[in-house]
């Protein structure tokens, strides 16, 4: 085999077109076998395979710069720079190497940590005006899917690019697809440039100042190197155009692209996946709600952006709610604006995001929504631990985030039954701007009635009252909440047991209405304890007498953590904070 010679790009100079082919095929199978053992992106990478043994055969890393955008096809990369044995070793040389581009591990030939998209661009004009100051010759070249370019950061980037007017090589992946389908006016023009074979009137990149090339034949080495040898050395802003095949080699990718632009495990040999166990899910209940409420409201509308799966809209789904479905591509900061549009003129959005992609739009949600008091609805995903854990996606922060955030209210659902509540008081009320963040230890049911409204001041809801100790439960951590309870019970400590249910400000009643009886108050977070929701409980209680365990995850990068791990190392195991709790009470007697 030849990947398991080439130990840099500098292995590859000396191949012959067949032999090159020979690379690209064994690269696409050290892909394959990665990603059907351990998961991962599977679709944009497949496609991305000649492209990056052209790149590396034509261009000289580590002294020319290629900067990947998401990190969706970076795979390749990663095979022909020493990291092969991360696709064809163990599941452990596995486990070693990220599924995105990463520095930390290979600060030679990764240049950024990335996997948040729409970026590449940015990130290489940097680079480019760094090279420009310092004199030197080095080839700038970022890469950037079509489906990133919807983000709102890939147009400001090519608008510098343009502007710095110097060296710079933009590789546009164009597999005609994002995660699902496309969507935007720019797509537009792409398919008339694809259909023209680059050579339609309109050009949005020429349009912008830059030097244009079209390949259509995207997964043809040998024309690959012909054009990227075309504009190597380059001093002018140029924008290299290929036409690949998402999934390319590997019939049932090519086949579903979207259910294959990322997997967990699967075979091989015909694509089969173990079968999905029969559980409840958000996502599942959440579609078929908003489904079954549109019948009746024609103003409900489902928003997601760039991933319609984390709301549960399949693509069958999207086709039922026709209109009242709407995803605006990879591009978080217009759906927040774009909502608060939507409820000002009458609607009521629904907008689902991952708790690491609503990070991309602090600035929309305070100045479009909030500062403008709109009551659009923001239904936020996979918040906490039990998420997503790559350093580029950790779910820990958008408590500290969005409840630093005035004007809105941020809700905390502990439960299936009081999810949808909370859900239709907030769709049914037209004052203020809700934000729900939905479980993410699974689908528990009440074993009681639930609240059916939730007023615009924080009402804690007193479970279970006790004495000495109270503790103070929020959101997937409520039922870690019950656990302690128990526990401290058995040792004979009747803990009061508090659902704050809102997690952007305190009860002031509730929490003052514990100090006749109680010395020792446990907040319990599931993300960032650092400027979140237990911090405002202890800032409450000052220099009085109550002292605070607050209880959440420490502010840090985490990489590739272990749930159990990254628990036990923020004392968050429950038998941890049993004898917390215990020792805080006998810190109080001493």
């Amino acid at each position: 085999m030849y990947i398991e010679k080439i130990k840099s790009p500098a292995d590859l100079k000396g191949l012959d077109i067949k032999a090159l082919q020979i690379v690209a095929d064994e690269t696409r199978n050290a892909v394959l076998n990665r990603v059907s053992q351990h998961g991962g992106h599977v679709g944009p990478n497949l496609g991305f395979v000649e492209a990056t043994v052209a790149l590396h055969y034509v261009f000289d890393a580590p002294n020319d710069k290629l900067v990947f955008d998401v990190s969706h096809q970076c795979y390749p990369h990663k095979v022909l720079t020493g990291r092969a044995a991360g696709f064809m070793g163990s599941i452990n040389d596995m486990n070693a190497i990220s599924g995105y581009s990463s520095p930390a591990e290979c600060p030679e030939y990764d240049n950024f940590e990335v996997g948040h998209t729409s970026t590449s661009i940015s990130l290489a004009t940097g680079l480019q005006k760094a090279r420009d100051i310092k004199g030197t010759d080095e080839n700038i070249i970022a890469i950037i899917g079509d489906g990133s370019l919807s983000g709102g950061e890939a147009f400001e980037g090519l608008d510098e690019a343009s502007e710095l007017g110097t060296g710079i090589i933009i590789v546009v992946n164009d597999n005609e697809m994002s995660i699902a389908e496309n969507h935007g006016g720019i797509y537009k023009n792409l398919r008339a440039l694809r259909e023209s074979n680059g050579t339609c009137a309109h050009n949005w990149f020429k349009a912008w100042g830059f030097e244009y090339k079209y390949l259509e034949e995207g997964n043809d080495i040998e024309k690959l190197i012909k054009v990227f040898e075309s504009v190597k050395g380059t001093d002018k802003p140029t924008v290299v155009h290929i036409h690949t095949e998402k999934g390319h080699g590997f019939a049932p990718a090519v086949a579903n692209k979207e259910a294959w632009h990322w997997c967990l495990p699967f075979n091989r040999l015909d694509g089969s996946r173990p079968p999905k166990p029969a559980v409840e899910t958000y996502e599942e209940l959440f579609s078929d709600w908003m489904l079954n409420e549109m019948k009746h409201d024609p103003t409900l509308i489902a928003v997601t952006a760039g991933t319609p799966a984390a709301a549960g809209f399949t693509p069958e789904k999207r086709k039922l709610a026709g209109k009242q479905h709407i995803d605006m591509g990879i591009a978080e900061e217009q759906a927040a604006a774009m909502i608060s549009g939507m409820a000002k003129g009458g609607l009521h959005p629904v907008w689902t995001v991952y708790s690491t992609f609503i990070q991309r739009t602090y600035d929309q949600i305070a100045q479009d929504i909030c500062i403008n008091a709109n009551p659009a609805v923001i239904n936020v995903v996979g918040g906490g631990v039990n998420s997503m854990n790559d350093i580029t996606h950790i779910c820990l922060f958008d408590i500290p985030m969005l409840c630093s955030i005035p004007g809105l209210i941020y809700l905390a659902p502990t439960n299936c039954e009081e999810y949808f509540a909370m859900l239709r008081w907030a769709i049914a009320q037209d004052n203020m701007p809700i934000a729900l963040r939905v479980p993410t230890n699974g689908v528990h049911h009440a074993t009681a009635p639930v609240d059916t409204e939730y007023g615009y001041e924080p009402s804690y809801k007193v479970m279970h009252r006790g004495s000495r100790v109270a503790i103070i439960a929020a959101g997937s951590f409520y039922q870690k909440g019950e656990r302690v309870a128990r526990l401290l019970a058995d040792k004979g400590i009747d803990a009061t047991l508090i659902n704050p249910r809102y997690l952007h400000a305190v009860d002031a009643d509730t929490l003052n209405g514990l100090k006749a009886d109680h010395q020792f108050v446990v907040t319990l977070e599931d993300g960032c304890k650092d400027g979140g929701f237990g911090e405002r409980i202890a800032s409450f209680y000052g220099t009085s007498s109550m002292r605070v365990l607050v209880g959440g995850i420490k502010k840090g990068l985490y990489d590739r953590f272990d749930v159990n791990e990254l628990l036990a190392g923020n004392r968050l195991l429950d038998e941890q904070i049993v004898e917390d709790v215990i020792e805080g009470l006998e810190g109080y007697k001493g």
